[in-house]
């Protein structure tokens, strides 16, 4: 019995030693957390309760070149309602005014104010919806209204922040300024949006808030823990008035003649400032919209414009002269097996150099190019690229189409390439690229790069300026470049775009109608082509240089440049001019002592008296006459060109704004 006592004793003694080792060890582990790794679970509690929130910083601003806005960040603000953090008290002595305030500001009675509030506090709802897309005015508003202005916690209001990117010329010039890449909120890759995406991006700020349900958060306190830095903004080249301009000019010729899609651009030949690009394709309805930059983006076979490079390079080689006779036959020549055509039936036989640019002749500039360059290609292949044809402009908008021009040994060449390249075909540039050299033309030989942006700012501090970058200081003789413009003004008059001219403005360039596609076996059966016009105005003092592409317009309404695109860089350049010289003779007025001329001294001397009656603008020239009568607030009509022969109200009627009045000139 003893021996059992000792037993049962020893192996209490075993259970109690093993219970003071075990409540020591938890005794050991309970101080370690509490001290060892306190902190680390503390934080953990907190960051179960409470979060830092990504506050985005405010996206620079994309301005036109007078200060216009094209894209703009603005605040958004939706008003929630925490029903359990306020008192019993504040909640029924506030309901009645806070549900009127609300009635005053988004129209609904106050009783369906009252009634939600009521609701939201019975079934403890701590994240109630007051009402979303706030613009800041009206959040300054409701955030002052009773029980809200106690703020968070005293008054449940939750407000929630975010930016909105706006557009205040909507999609006008869309895939030029740009904006979110699709599906991809944040993230900006098209555009300028995406080429100067860095500098309008600022620097995310930081806010607490803390956990009040699953998934439901309110900010801690008003202020922010770290506050935002606004991203820079950018001035760009864009003018909104050519660009609206273009836009429209292009979209009434893009729907007249059902085309795939179409693209502008406009430069300032001095500074190549990009002043507009239109970008347009068709949907499966028939509508367009900013589909994709066709401008920078889409190479193709330039076609007939490419001709003004290829005689060019000729003259400045001195492989021949304007006057040189090149024999284009009846219209068919066979060049290495391959037959060439000209689109007149019977051809232009026996003419001058200067005359086949004029007419477009693929046979006497694939002729004058064979012929001066078929033992040493490689001569007329390097002064295209001495002039950078076959390299990127460098712009800064993503995403530039590859320009291509081959040269002996690469794997598109062939006995026929040379020729092909003479009229335009066989190899690759975008519009933008194409502009670029025939704005060197108008700018007496300078080649500068195309810019789409003058100046970075910050808070309206110029921080970059942005001037003309030149890649070739002359890319050819002056000789060379006066007997282009002299045949590129005579293209117009009596050329493939003399359905273009008038007397009353001077403009310049080149017709373009290339196949497209015609590698398909359907080609014949149903043709495509691209039709284009490039060129600068006034003729005489280049201000702008232009270029309008215009892909797969229907078949049945025409396709040659000069019907499709010709017309939309004739508006543009009509308008364009009409509109600058009506700003100048503004200017004019305001001057302290104006010289200007006797009829506009009549009716605009310092504007001091209005208008009241119709002036008579017989004898005027057209053009000062539409805006001159255009400017007193009338709708002109003008059938003819040249001088003013009669109008359709008499001089001296009474003046009455928007009525239409017609000039018959001659």
């Amino acid at each position: 019995m003893a021996f059992e006592e000792k037993n049962i004793l020893n192996r209490l003694y075993v259970i109690a030693a093993f219970m003071f080792l075990f409540a020591l060890a938890i005794t050991v582990k309970l101080l370690n957390i509490q001290i060892a790794d306190g902190e680390k679970y503390r934080e953990l509690a907190k960051q179960n309760t409470t979060k830092n929130f990504v506050i985005p910083a405010n996206r620079g601003n994309v301005y036109a070149d007078d200060g216009s806005l094209l894209a703009t960040s603005v605040p958004k603000y939706d008003i929630r309602f925490d029903a359990l953090t306020v008192s019993s008290k504040d909640f029924k002595e506030n309901l009645l005014p806070l549900s009127k305030g609300l009635s005053d500001m988004f129209g609904k009675p106050a009783s369906y104010y009252q009634n939600k509030l009521r609701k939201a506090r019975a079934n403890k709802n701590r994240y109630l919806l007051i009402v979303k897309n706030l613009g800041y005015s009206d959040y300054i508003k409701i955030k002052n209204l009773p029980l809200f202005k106690k703020g968070p916690y005293k008054g449940g209001i939750i407000v929630e922040q975010r930016t909105v990117r706006e557009h205040p010329i909507g999609k006008i010039a869309q895939r030029t300024v740009g904006g979110e890449a699709y599906n991809r909120p944040g993230y900006y890759t098209v555009g300028l949006e995406g080429a100067f995406n860095d500098l309008l991006t600022g620097k995310e700020g930081h806010r607490l808030k803390q956990k009040i349900a699953k998934g439901q958060w309110k900010p801690v306190s008003d202020d922010n823990e770290i506050e935002p830095q606004d991203g820079y903004d950018i001035v760009s080249t864009i003018n909104v008035n050519i660009q609206d301009i273009a836009h429209h000019a292009l979209l009434k010729q893009l729907e007249h003649y059902q085309a795939e899609h179409g693209t502008v651009v406009v430069m300032e030949v001095a500074t190549g400032e990009i002043k507009a690009v239109s970008n347009l394709g068709r949907t499966s309805a028939g509508t367009y919209y900013e589909k994709l930059n066709y401008a920078v983006g889409e190479s193709h076979e330039p076609g007939s414009t490419f001709k003004v490079m290829a005689l060019m390079a000729a003259l400045e080689d001195k492989v021949v002269d304007t006057s040189t006779v090149v024999d284009t036959g009846t219209g068919k020549k066979l060049f290495y097996g391959k037959a060439v055509r000209d689109s007149k039936r019977g051809g232009y036989g026996k003419i001058s150099v200067a005359r086949s640019l004029e007419v477009s002749s693929n046979i006497g500039l694939a002729t004058i190019i064979d012929e001066g360059y078929s033992k040493n290609p490689n001569k007329f292949i390097n002064k295209l690229k001495s002039w950078h044809l076959h390299e990127l402009t460098g712009v800064a908008i993503k995403g530039e189409g590859k320009p291509v021009i081959p040269q002996p040994g690469d794997k598109i060449w062939s006995k026929n390439a040379l020729p092909s390249i003479a009229y335009g075909y066989n190899l690759k540039l975008t519009p933008l690229q194409t502009l670029t050299f025939y704005n060197a033309i108008a700018n007496n030989g300078v080649l500068v790069k195309p810019r789409f942006i003058k100046e970075v700012r910050a808070w309206n501090e110029k921080v970059t300026n942005y001037g003309t970058e030149v890649i070739n200081p002359k890319i050819c003789s002056d000789k060379t470049l006066n007997e282009i413009k002299e045949i590129m003004k005579n293209t117009v008059k009596r050329g493939t775009g003399r359905s273009l001219y008038s007397p009353d403005f001077s403009m310049a360039g080149k017709t373009g109608t290339a196949r497209t596609e015609y590698w398909h076996k359907d080609w014949r059966q149903n043709p495509r082509y691209i039709s284009s016009f490039a060129g600068f105005f006034p003729a005489e003092n280049p201000k702008y240089s232009c270029i309008v592409v215009i892909h797969k317009p229907s078949n049945k309404k025409g396709y040659y440049g000069a019907d499709v695109a010709g017309p939309v860089f004739k508006r543009i350049a009509q308008k364009i001019f009409t509109e600058s010289r009506n700003v100048d003779k503004v200017e004019e007025i305001e001057k302290p002592d104006p010289t200007i001329e006797k009829d506009f001294q009549k009716y605009y001397s310092k504007l001091q008296k209005p208008v009241k009656t119709i002036p008579n603008v017989k004898g005027m020239a057209g053009m000062d006459a539409v805006s001159l009568l255009e400017n007193l607030g009338l709708k002109v009509q003008i059938r003819g060109n040249g001088t003013v022969a009669s109008q359709s109200i008499k001089s001296g009627e009474t003046l009455k704004k928007g009525q239409l009045i017609t000039l018959n000139l001659s």
